[in-house]
């Protein structure tokens, strides 16, 4: 799958928190299988969107970018959605940036086979295995997401394990159990933020 055939729904140009300690542009891709009762991104979740950025613009304007910016993150959506995501990466990495990505862990063997070409993960943990459908109802996602996050721990890559509260779908001590198991598992990076729902 060729790189420029990656559908890119939005560009943050400039972050300083989307990778902890990078000056970083986001590159925000289409599609996501999940349907999270408070995705914060619900226009990318279609495979197509309204108006895509072609990948052409995007390696221009991050030619225009090299030794102003450490990094590119992937987000979305739902990055690991698109078969195109690991030569968009190394094509990224052959323009000496470092590369990160927000995942939620959707599929934890495109994760595996991603994660020797990524510097950094943020990974979204949503609550107990067998809770999990209720928050991006989808059956059986809770086992996708924490093996996915044993995958990232058994990588060594450095991590940052996101954790979304919400009193609807889980409270404060659901949250600090997840958290809690996390860090048992050997994460050295987790943290708890609050979501918001859609009406």
């Amino acid at each position: 799958m060729a790189a420029d055939t990656l559908r890119v729904g939005g560009l943050v140009p400039l972050t300083s928190i989307d990778y902890p300690g990078e000056l970083a542009a986001v590159v925000f891709t289409q599609g996501c299988a999940w349907r999270c009762v408070y995705c914060h991104n619900p226009d990318l979740l279609p495979a197509r969107g309204d108006s895509e950025i072609p990948w052409s613009q995007i390696i221009e304007f991050l030619d225009n970018r090299r030794g102003l910016l450490d990094a590119v993150v992937f987000s979305g959506g739902e990055p690991t959605f698109q078969a195109a995501l690991p030569q968009a990466i190394e094509q990224v990495r052959d323009m000496g940036f470092k590369i990160g990505l927000h995942s939620a862990g959707i599929y934890p063997r495109k994760l595996e086979r991603l994660l020797p070409l990524i510097d950094w993960i943020g990974l979204d943990v949503k609550a107990r295995q067998a809770d999990y459908h209720l928050i991006t109802r989808t059956r059986d996602s809770g086992e996708a997401a924490w093996h996915s996050a044993e995958l990232v721990l058994a990588s060594g890559v450095p991590h940052q394990f996101r954790i979304t509260a919400h009193p609807d779908w889980l409270d404060d001590s659901d949250a600090q159990w997840v958290r809690q198991r996390l860090l048992a598992m050997g994460a050295s990076s987790v943290v708890i933020q609050q979501g918001r729902l859609h009406g």
